[in-house]
């Protein structure tokens, strides 16, 4: 069975790709994206299985 880790990160809107790209390289998944606490602030929330 795998086992997964999560993260969350803050995404801003005017860098959106860039941050989502570099979460990818690292082998992270995007799951969802949810509003922030402000509106040019989004909250990303990412997952990747974790190495046996």
């Amino acid at each position: 069975m795998a086992k997964w880790e999560y993260a969350t990160a803050p995404i801003l809107v005017h860098a959106t790709k860039q941050i989502l790209d570099t979460w990818g390289e690292d082998g992270w998944e995007l799951v969802q994206v949810v509003p922030g606490m402000n509106p040019e602030n989004l909250v990303a929330y990412f997952k990747r299985e974790k190495p046996e």
